[in-house]
């Protein structure tokens, strides 16, 4: 039997493809400061942290000396810490970052668990006309996680949110008397959630952005003006979120992707990944039946996840039930404070 034709990506996507990805060779620092110099804008820099006293601090110094004073680039480094446990606010604030603490953040509102609360939150307490997300717990970190991704807000007025792109290896502890304690290292082996759930909705849902190479990654940047309009998923799905909503705002032409070359970061294992989907699931959902686009009837949805463990006693396997959630914060520039700051 003949083979079935390899599908296409959709024209519109494919298009986008060959226009809206770059290298961040592409834009030279030069270039960049240039158009730095000449728009006036400013740049913010802000790590959401959880428990990353490990890896925070070399990022924060490495954007502090290549980025603010080796190249003034960047005008503002912000750590946000959402109740860390372990040291990680002293040392990003002696790395050189201020640290601003998330229940400090428009105290009125009590805090919600999850990443994008902390992302909403700190369009509070910075000031940049570009505001780039770096998550906390990269090592070998590379100042063009940040350079490439603010290079086409510089250049060109009609790019509204950047997303980096680049190779994420996993590394699989190996065990055993042949092995030794050692690692493999599986080169695309990472962004499992991206390649089992994300990639999959987005391409059966909204198959414009299915040139996006990592769609879910914690690194971007993006227009205050852009951000301040958009609604915040608290959780997990706060990527994916911004991603279909800004889609929906201000049109494919306005996003991008640069390739910035390997990410190296702490995996989570694969119940937490079970968690992640599943929020991720649930915030797709809320935005087709948003749409009117999400045909089953409302009690067929149920917002909970079970998971199961061995229990190391009894080796019996437990079941352990999680909420799905699907809070969501309102655009910031509805927010009275928010008014009073900007």
């Amino acid at each position: 039997m003949p083979a079935e034709p390899t599908p296409e990506l959709l024209p519109q996507a494919a298009s986008w493809l060959r226009r809206r990805s770059w290298s961040a060779a592409d834009r030279p620092v030069d270039t960049l400061l240039a158009a730095k110099e000449r728009t006036g804008r400013t740049i913010s820099v802000v790590l959401p942290a959880l428990d990353e006293e490990a890896t925070v601090g070399d990022i924060v110094r490495t954007v502090r000396r290549e980025l603010m004073e080796r190249l003034p680039l960047v005008d503002e480094l912000v750590v946000v810490d959402s109740g860390s446990t372990d040291a990680t606010a002293a040392v990003a604030a002696e790395a050189g970052a201020r640290v601003e603490h998330r229940d400090a953040i428009l105290p009125r509102l009590p805090a919600a668990p999850g990443k994008g609360e902390v992302l909403w939150r700190s369009l509070l307490v910075t000031r940049g006309d570009i505001v780039c997300f770096v998550d906390a717990d990269l090592r070998a970190f590379d100042p063009a996680f940040v350079s490439g991704i603010v290079g086409p807000l510089l250049t060109d007025e009609s790019i509204q949110l950047v997303k980096a792109m680049y190779d994420r290896p996993l590394e699989v502890a190996l065990s055993g008397s042949a092995a030794g304690d050692r690692a493999a290292v599986l080169p695309a082996g990472g962004g499992r959630v991206t390649e089992l759930v994300a990639r999959p909705l987005l391409n059966l849902h909204w198959p414009e952005l299915a040139g996006f190479v990592q769609p879910l990654g914690g690194e971007y940047a993006a227009r205050r003006s852009l951000l301040e309009r958009l609604p915040f998923p608290t959780g997990y799905g706060v990527e994916l979120g911004l991603l279909v909503d800004a889609l929906e705002l201000v049109g494919l032409d306005a996003l991008a992707q640069v390739d910035v070359g390997v990410r190296h970061h702490r995996h989570q294992d694969g119940q937490a990944l079970g968690r992640m989907a599943a929020t991720i699931y649930r915030t797709a959902l809320e935005r087709l039946d948003r749409a009117h686009r999400l045909k089953a009837s409302a009690d067929l949805v149920r917002p909970e996840l079970t998971q199961f463990a061995r229990d190391p006693e009894t080796r019996a396997f437990l079941a352990h039930t999680h909420p799905v959630t699907a809070l969501e914060r309102p655009p910031m520039h509805t927010i009275p404070e928010y008014a009073t700051r900007h």
